[in-house]
């Protein structure tokens, strides 16, 4: 048996029962790093006061790097007689994180397995911001190309929903002069370190949060959520707009027919 498990993205409270005893349970743990996993055994073990045998747990690294070549390598009875976990170093498994070809691979080979619902910071900053479209896109990280990362931001202010974007403490600020860039004029929601001890978050205009950061420690991990673009209102043409037109008569007659259901010649007597 086989359970992904979501682990803290900060806070060791939020950590569920289900899932502590899952991992007293495991045998085999497989994770993104196994010094993080270990640490995160440890910092429960002293928090809840559990013994979770980690010296007769085996730890695997299995990340985004490894992860084809470690499927591609396993045998049809590596999950069958031990009770295996697979963990990420924060958050929910497969969400811009390692374990969907994992996923994809116990479906295709019919392995018993169990994902456990969890913290993500994407759906906590997405409640937190308030915007109020029930709908909302999930993008991850941008590509750190200049040009790919205009090109994806635009699509994503463009395409009328709220929308969810990580980023490193490298680049929030130029995230931030992006949007300003592309003139981008909705109101956004910007958290820093969720659950941790030095969580903080930000609404308001990008120019506001701009200068609130700019003065601002940014270390740390950032979640960034764009409120939706409201659909541009269009106005259906009307034959007084296509009679204006300075378009060769045929065409406009054409375009007027097309329009009234009147044929030609009716065009042409009232129109042209």
């Amino acid at each position: 048996m086989l359970t992904f498990i979501p682990t803290p993205i900060g806070n060791l409270e939020d950590i569920s029962y289900r899932a502590v005893r899952v991992l007293s349970d495991s045998i085999l743990v497989l994770c993104e790093d196994t010094r993080v996993s270990k640490r995160l055994f440890s910092l429960l073990s002293k928090k809840l006061n559990i013994d979770f045998d980690i010296k007769n747990k085996k730890f695997i690294s299995l990340h985004s790097h490894n992860e084809q070549q470690f499927i591609e390598n396993l045998t049809d009875d590596f999950f069958v007689q031990t009770n295996a976990v697979y963990l990420t170093d924060a958050g929910m498994p497969t969400v811009s994180d390692p374990g969907a070809k994992l996923v994809h691979y116990c479906q295709k080979q019919n392995i018993e397995f169990e994902i456990l619902p969890g913290a993500t910071a994407c759906t906590l900053a997405y409640a937190y911001s308030g915007f109020l479209t029930k709908e909302f896109l999930f993008f991850g990280f941008l590509d750190i190309k200049q040009q790919n990362r205009i090109t994806q931001l635009k699509k994503i202010v463009n395409d009328g929903f709220a929308t969810v974007i990580y980023e490193s403490p490298k680049r929030v600020m130029k995230l931030l002069d992006e949007l300003i860039s592309i003139n981008y004029q909705k109101d956004i929601f910007v958290a820093k370190e969720l659950t941790k001890i030095y969580d903080s978050r930000y609404y308001g205009s990008v120019d506001e949060i701009y200068q609130k950061l700019k003065d601002e420690t940014i270390k740390g991990e950032w979640v960034v959520v764009l409120d939706a673009k409201p659909p541009t209102k269009t106005t259906p043409i009307s034959v007084e707009d296509i009679a204006k037109l300075d378009i060769p008569p045929k065409t406009k007659a054409k375009l007027l027919s097309k329009l009234t259901g009147k044929n030609t010649k009716e065009i042409y007597k009232e129109h042209i």
